[in-house]
């Protein structure tokens, strides 16, 4: 029996930059408003993403494609759609390759845009029996000079790169929870990821030799024991040591404080930034970035038995502080407390960043598109939200209110889990206590990690949000 979940990692439409048309390969056309204007656009507004399928009538282009004001975002959300439309085109009559034809005064940065819409737009994540439907056709882009080809195909190489991680992180959080358990993630990463970086897997026992109160408290509800998947990135010189932590809950019930059947069954993606940070890794080890980074994902599944941790409990984390348990669905910061303090103490490295779907709050807060940045440096804040500018990511920084920091003081423990309060904002300062005085950004992204419909390059289910801003982020520090 073939087995029904899509390959992991997906694999991408290939993508080749050219300076001619060939004939007898369907094409497709970008224009602007001003075109349209001039009559010269086939019938097309030129609205970004407007997409129009001609008659196929001899040499005329199959497909017109507006890009707006032809900044790169317009590009990004016009290759997406033209992905789409090339997929369902393909569906009705097989499509090997198709090509796209570049305006003359578009830039290196341009086709670059268009590769990540072109890449991510037509992903498909479907576990099934059936025939599984065509893939989106290879795309050639035709440029406007021959001399143009090699800045242009390196452009749209490296943002291949960084699509790559989007998809695979969709892939990981999209994969059904009956399959994706804490080994199969681990296992997972070790097998796509190896050879790129270096990843170790610590099982359960050695959770607990280490004192991993935090992630085994969370673990203890399920069948399937946890793990600590670790992976570093160490390049001869590198000067800067990044931490990256990511939150791995492959599935959450909430435990004894159950979650309402309504909606728990997206929390196959509460390791969405688990599944960013593992991506992240891999598109850092294949660019070669000469920057240390170590990543760690403490992956748990919160569920409900016998062994559930409860309520009114009080759990010691790794290096000794303890916690007192207010809620067992606050699950995300007692699995990231054990990482954080641990990847500090082990790896002393100069900063950390943690990526979760923590907070339902941060979805009121921002909507469903933006991310939330904590942080405890100015610089560092910049450099995130700088990053996702660059990758196509927005993010919006959220404060960390002093005023409240007396709230995560415990009674019975030294810090308390679920005080009340700002959602959002209480769990950033409950994980601040375990990083140790560095310079440290906590991303939350309950938000943009999933979408209901699509937008830009995003298609329903898991989006890959924070994977492209953890390897620009890292890239931030080349120079």
């Amino acid at each position: 029996m073939r087995n029904s979940l899509p390959p992991v990692p997906t694999k991408l439409p290939e993508i080749e930059v050219v300076a001619a048309t060939r004939r007898g390969i369907p094409r497709a056309v970008l224009v602007a408003p001003a075109e349209a204007e001039e009559g010269a656009a086939y019938g097309s507004s030129g609205r970004t993403a407007e997409v129009r399928e001609m008659p196929e009538d001899g040499d005329g282009p199959r497909w017109v494609a507006g890009i707006g004001e032809g900044a790169p975002k317009d590009f990004r959300k016009t290759g997406a759609a033209l992905a789409r439309s090339f997929r369902e085109a393909a569906e009705n009559r097989p499509i090997r390759t198709v090509q796209v034809v570049l305006p003359e005064d578009a830039t290196a940065e341009h086709a670059a845009e268009l590769a990540v819409g072109l890449s991510l737009g037509g992903y498909r994540f479907v576990v099934t029996t059936t025939e599984p439907k065509p893939p989106v056709p290879a795309v050639r882009v035709v440029v406007a000079h021959d001399r143009a080809v090699p800045a242009y195909a390196d452009a749209v190489a490296r943002v291949r790169v960084l699509a790559a991680a989007a998809a695979f992180t969709r892939d990981l959080a999209n994969t059904p929870s009956n399959i994706k358990n804490p080994a199969w993630l681990a296992n997972t990463a070790s097998k796509v990821l190896g050879g790129t970086v270096d990843v170790t897997v610590r099982d359960e026992k050695w959770l607990a030799d280490k004192g991993f109160g935090g992630v085994l408290a969370v673990g203890g509800g399920s069948a399937s024991p946890p793990r600590l998947i670790e992976m570093s990135h160490r390049p001869r010189g590198a000067t800067k040591h990044l931490l990256f932590v990511g939150k791995g809950i492959t599935f959450d019930t909430g435990g004894l404080s159950l979650k309402p059947a309504d909606g728990m069954h997206l929390m196959r993606t509460d390791m969405a930034g688990g599944a960013a940070v593992i991506a992240a890794m891999r598109a850092i080890g294949e660019l070669k970035l000469p920057v240390r980074v170590t990543a760690l994902v403490p992956a748990a599944e919160n569920h409900v038995s016998g062994g559930s941790y409860r309520p009114g409990d009080i759990v010691r984390h790794y290096g000794g502080k303890t916690t007192e348990i207010g809620n067992t669905d606050a699950e995300g910061r007692m699995v990231m407390a054990d990482a954080l303090a641990y990847g500090i103490a082990q790896f002393k490295p100069d900063l950390i960043v943690d990526a979760a779907t923590l907070t339902g709050a941060m979805k009121v807060s921002l909507g469903l598109r933006t991310g939330g940045v904590f942080a405890t440096d100015d610089d560092l804040a910049a450099r995130v939200i700088e990053a996702g500018a660059r990758a196509g990511e927005a993010w919006w920084r959220m404060p960390l209110v002093e005023d409240y920091a007396t709230g995560v003081e415990g009674e019975l423990g030294d810090v308390r889990q679920a005080p009340g309060g700002p959602g959002g904002i209480m769990a950033a300062l409950f994980l601040r206590e375990f990083t140790a005085g560095l310079p440290w950004a906590h991303l939350d992204i309950a938000g943009p990690a999933r979408a209901d419909k699509a937008y830009d390059d995003v298609v329903p289910g898991a989006s890959g949000f924070a994977a492209r801003t953890l390897v620009e982020f890292a890239a931030s520090y080349l120079s």
